[in-house]
Order: C-alpha cells, then sequence, then structure tokens
C-alpha cells in the first residue's frame, strides 16, 4: 500500500512592503509549476457584503481579526490531505470578498504568504519551515505606496492617511513581534539570494527524501 507523504508547508511572514511576494516568486521559480502553489493570506480578509460600503472603508487590514483564518486553516489542512479547494477571492475596490473563487489543487509544497500568518498559532503548527522578511519601514512604505495606487486604485492621501492610523501601529504590535516564531528571518526579501538559495536546498533535500521513501513503498 503506498503511504501519503504530507506536503511541505511554508510560512512567509513580513510587514506589508516588505518583499514576502518576492520570496515566494524567488523560491516559486526554483521549482515545477507542478510541485509548489501558493496560498495568500489576503485572498482570505472577511466577506464584508452585509456591510454598507461607508463601513467597509473603515476596517483596519493590519489587525489580525481582519482575517478568516479559520477557512484558511482548513483550506490548508484539505490541501495536506491531497483534496482540492476553492480560494476566495478579495475585491479591494468593493472592500469585499468576491463572488468569485479560484479551484486549487493539492501540490508538493504548500507557500503559506501574508503579513499575519505567524501570528496565528493554528496556521504555525501547520508549517514545516517559517520565515519572516526583514525590511526597514522606509522602504516598506514606498513600496506599499507604489502598489496601492498602481494596483488597487487608491489615492495618495488615503493611502498615507492608513499608514499612519493602521499600518504601523499594527506592525509594531502584531507583526513584528512574530518574528520570533521565524526559523529563519531574510533581511531584504527576495534580493537576499544567499538566504533563498538555503531555503530551496532545504526543499529539495525534504523532496528527495520523500521521492526515496516512495520507491521504497512501491518496491
Amino acid at each position: 500500500m503506498i503511504m501519503y507523504h504530507k506536503p511541505i508547508v511554508i510560512g512567509v511572514a513580513g510587514g506589508s512592503g516588505s518583499g514576502k511576494t518576492s520570496v515566494t516568486r524567488s523560491i516559486y521559480e526554483r521549482f515545477s509549476d507542478k510541485t509548489i502553489l501558493v496560498i495568500e493570506q489576503d485572498y482570505y480578509y472577511k466577506d464584508q457584503r452585509h456591510l454598507p460600503f461607508e463601513e467597509r472603508l473603515k476596517t483596519n487590514y493590519d489587525h489580525p481579526q481582519a482575517f478568516d483564518n479559520d477557512l484558511l486553516v482548513q483550506h490548508i489542512q484539505a490541501l495536506m490531505e491531497n483534496q482540492t479547494i476553492e480560494k476566495p477571492v478579495y475585491d479591494y475596490k468593493r472592500h469585499t470578498r468576491s463572488t468569485e473563487t479560484i479551484l486549487v489543487e493539492p501540490k508538493e509544497v504548500i507557500i503559506i504568504e501574508g503579513i499575519l500568518i505567524l501570528n496565528n498559532p493554528k496556521l504555525v503548527e501547520l508549517m514545516d519551515i517559517k520565515l519572516f522578511v526583514d525590511t526597514d519601514a522606509d522602504l516598506r512604505i514606498i513600496r506599499r505606496l507604489s502598489r496601492d495606487i498602481k494596483e488597487r486604485g487608491r489615492e495618495l492621501d488615503s493611502i498615507i492617511d492608513q499608514y499612519l492610523e493602521n499600518v504601523r501601529p499594527m506592525h509594531l504590535r502584531y507583526i513584528e513581534p512574530t518574528k520570533h516564531h521565524a526559523d529563519i528571518i531574510i533581511p531584504e526579501g527576495g534580493k537576499n539570494l544567499v538566504a533563498i538559495d538555503i531555503i530551496a536546498s532545504k526543499i529539495e533535500s525534504i523532496l528527495s527524501k520523500n521521492s526515496a521513501l516512495k520507491l521504497e513503498e512501491k518496491n
């Protein structure tokens, strides 16, 4: 009988604009797209369709309670059990969850990316490798400004107000302390090629061991 081998679960955390996506992309590009899948915590913001639009605008997206982590944990567990999931999609212009979903199939490596994934004990418990991308605040705010204007249709003043009122205080209170849960702290994100090489080598080692075990079971 062929045993089921649990996929490798990697958490990539860090502040908004820290370079989490660059690190995730760098790891992803080292392997086949048949090997790695990425689950973004940003897709799991809570559904706010029951609230008037004006109330949705007041949401603090950098607070742990903004996320539907119960659904995220449920989906990661399903993927670990070789089941497909329907990943939610968040509409940043409407400030609520879209009616669309994305069908995601299980793979050998699961990367969970998000600002507060190391803040949730249930998520941390599922991770085999925990990474924290540590980048200076000035670089993070510049990257966030560029992203929110280009990709999310935000106005400059609203981005600055949100940063001062929510992003910075939430980072100091909830995100920065979670680096103590990390196995590896990566300065400067995806530009840190040495750290990426080390992580990729670790993944390759685990995948190699899993492949060897599968061959033994077949024989």
